[in-house]
């Protein structure tokens, strides 16, 4: 199937793309731009306040592509909606992976607490591991789209770039599990001001966290549950990480390390560990990427 079909199938519970709609520094920075040109044209011996006026609006951009909890360029799921956090629910998510050693033990930690999560797969890495794919939603928890080459520079491709790493990512997360994506998280959580249309046009939502605990970076699962767990209350998303983790002095995942402890406070606050389409209320079946 060409990526354009699958990217075009229905992801919203009405089976309709989500209309873009620029958010509103996206539309002050377009017109901020315009009145430049036109000043520069009108006062040219203004230049170097019109260039100035505008590499401060540059500024802004900058700081809210840095900013990974904003929605400064567009909505951002931070929190799951008002109905789930009612229900007592919160959201695991593990960026990175899948990896065919980790993944599989995070899976069994899961369904021993009964709990279930959505992973925010990397494209070529899911191609690379589609088996490990299919136990993620075998197991059901949902597949989401983290980027194909989960580059750094991400916030930075042009659109046609963009639209290349969500789009590719959409086609083989959805040929290997029967489902396409409705989720997406930038690498690092920084977001391109040019993401919001391919959003739209893929009909996906974006997500950032709650709080995340750095257990790509941190090697002591004490500090990374301290900073998941304090201050844990119904209605967060959480970031953890099933690829790229860091190690523990004795060599094991701090993923794995700190899940049991994670999944225990949730038992015994009472909380459940839903995969983010089951928060929001979205319902679709396998095979409906076909």
């Amino acid at each position: 199937m060409p990526i354009n079909n699958v990217t075009a199938l229905a992801f919203s519970p009405a089976g309709v793309n989500h209309r873009w709609r620029p958010a509103p520094v996206v539309r002050l920075s377009v017109w901020w731009h315009v009145a430049g040109l036109i000043a520069l044209v009108a006062l040219p011996s203004w230049w170097p306040w019109i260039l100035g006026a505008l590499a401060a609006n540059h500024v802004v951009l900058i700081l809210a592509v840095m900013w990974p909890r904003g929605n400064w360029l567009g909505p951002n799921l931070v929190r799951l909606p008002a109905a789930a956090a009612a229900r007592a629910e919160i959201c695991l998510t593990f960026d990175d992976g899948p990896d065919p050693q980790v993944t599989p033990q995070v899976l069994d930690l899961l369904d021993r607490y009964h709990a279930k999560a959505s992973f925010f797969c990397i494209g070529k890495k899911a191609a690379a591991f589609p088996a490990t794919v299919t136990e993620i939603a075998r197991r059901g928890h949902s597949v989401e789209n983290h980027s194909y080459g989960h580059s750094f520079a991400f916030a930075l491709y042009g659109m046609a770039g963009l639209r290349r790493e969500i789009e590719s990512t959409q086609a083989i997360i959805a040929g290997i599990t029967g489902r396409t994506p409705r989720f997406f998280r930038a690498p690092a959580g920084f977001r391109s001001v040019l993401l919001d249309p391919v959003l739209g046009k893929c009909g996906m939502r974006y997500v950032s966290w709650t709080r995340r605990g750095y257990d790509a970076v941190h090697r002591d699962p004490a500090q990374v549950l301290w900073r998941l767990a304090g201050g844990l209350a119904a209605g967060d998303v959480l970031v953890l990480h099933d690829g790229a983790n860091a190690r523990t002095r004795t060599g094991e995942a701090v993923v794995l390390a700190v899940l049991p402890a994670l999944l225990d406070q949730l038992a015994a606050r009472g909380l459940k560990a839903v995969s983010l389409p089951t928060a929001c209320g979205e319902t679709y079946t396998a095979g409906s990427a076909s």
